[in-house]
């Protein structure tokens, strides 16, 4: 259905000092350190686990060397979904509107509603990251205490339930560090960046740059320790990269952690963005769209530790 004058009715009236409700900002590009971004000319891509080899055992004088074996372990595939929105106006509210800015505001609109598509699809991955039917490639959610493994039993990224705070970071920390590959040789991996929702900005920010631990008492395996004594997750630069605010993670409590290790959440672009205006010969109506083509996912779920509270 075309936008009408009767829709418009404002705009072809003299005396209109503004129209607003369409120069609202954006929170766009949310996506871009949650993502490795690449590029796809295919209907799908797909990615496969490809295991090495388990740690070597002794060797006995005179005795054969042990043989090992590598091989392909679980796929991920992304699959690309077409995104796409248009608007239509007719030839007279075109003519009849006073203020010249009809196709230009609403064009904005439309790339508008793109954007924020993009980062709403984006940050489900993380929504959704313990809800049984978004499964990976191992067939299991993206944070999960049972992810299998060809040879080293089930491993887990699963922080716990707990809030975020200085023990909760210290026991995301030290699981990142003794994370192993599917043959139980550790990956040395190492936390770079905690992702929140807006709900944990204060908070967070005292855990990371506070001289002193935060006001209460912290309990570690040796003991407890007062507030205002030294800060570890600051002190050893635990964060490198600090802490990113997603707007549209949804659950007030989960947080996540990112790692160093590659191949981790992907977003393939099959189609960037483009936009495009035609009339209509039959009715005169100008149509505007807007369309592109992306998926998101994940290979190696090592990437990202998190807390499902």
């Amino acid at each position: 259905m075309a936008i009408n004058r009767s829709d418009i009715s404002k705009e072809l009236l003299p005396g209109l000092n503004a129209i607003f409700g369409l120069e609202y900002g954006s929170v766009d590009d949310e996506h871009k350190v949650l993502y490795e971004i690449e590029n796809s000319d295919r209907a799908f891509e797909e990615e496969v686990l490809f295991t090495m080899f388990g740690e070597a055992p002794t060797k006995s004088e005179g005795a054969a060397v042990q043989y090992d074996s590598a091989q392909e372990s679980y796929t991920s595939r992304y699959t690309h979904e077409t995104v796409a929105l248009a608007f239509a106006v007719t030839e007279e509210a075109m003519e009849d509107n006073l203020y010249d800015t009809f196709a230009k505001v609403r064009a904005k609109g439309l790339a508008r509603a793109m954007a924020s598509t993009k980062q709403v699809k984006a940050a489900n991955t993380f929504n959704n990251a313990a809800v049984a039917a978004y499964i990976g490639g191992d067939g299991v959610t993206l944070i999960n205490d049972n992810h299998p493994t060809i040879g080293d039993n089930d491993q887990s990224n699963k922080i716990g339930t707990a809030a975020i705070s200085v023990s909760t970071i210290e026991t995301a920390t030290t699981a990142i560090h003794k994370i192993k590959d599917d043959r139980g040789i550790m990956v040395g991996a190492s936390p770079v960046s905690v992702h929140i929702p807006p709900e944990l900005v204060f908070e967070t920010d005292q855990l990371l740059h506070s001289a002193g631990l935060p006001v209460g008492s912290v309990t570690y395996p040796t003991g407890s320790y007062a507030p205002n004594d030294l800060n570890p997750v600051r002190n050893m630069g635990i964060f490198p990269d600090g802490f990113h605010v997603n707007r549209r993670f949804t659950d007030a409590d989960n947080w996540f952690v990112k790692t160093d290790v590659p191949n981790g959440t992907k977003m393939f672009i099959r189609a960037a963005l483009a936009t495009k205006m035609e009339p209509d010969f039959d009715t005169g109506n100008l149509r505007f769209k807007a369309r592109e083509r992306y998926s998101f996912g994940w290979s190696d779920w090592r990437r990202w530790f998190g807390a499902i509270v």
